[in-house]
């Protein structure tokens, strides 16, 4: 039974050792003493206004929460395409199902007017 846990085991010494030769290489080979660009934030290329704290309309959250939702369920459709021909009819039928279903969310949240960003 332990030789089933040996790759597991070399491959976790693996990772570790290429985790702290990374972390140790970065120490020995790095600029000891960053100017002020690269201590800089960087946003797209533009200079950085205001500060880190400022707030964020709920509507970004929501717009984010509904996103990460639709994307996780269309993440569904690739397995159900690999055993397309094997389902045959049920599951075409099944996939319509589970896509009216994703539509019918979408269109709620279409005329609940959560995907404009302002009214």
């Amino acid at each position: 039974m332990l030789q089933d846990w040996a790759p597991v085991l070399v491959f976790l010494i693996l990772v570790t050792g290429f985790a702290v030769v990374s972390v140790v290489m970065s120490y020995v080979m790095g600029v000891k003493k960053p100017n002020s660009r690269k201590l800089a934030p960087y946003e797209c290329g533009m200079q950085p206004t205001g500060t880190a704290r400022e707030r964020f309309s709920v509507k970004f959250y929501l717009v984010a929460m509904l996103f990460l939702l639709f994307d996780i369920e269309a993440v569904f459709l690739f397995p159900w395409a690999v055993v397309y021909r094997d389902l045959r009819i049920f599951g075409f039928l099944e996939m319509l199902l589970f896509i009216a279903a994703i539509l019918a969310g979408y269109i709620y949240v279409w005329k609940k007017g959560a995907l404009e960003w302002e009214r």
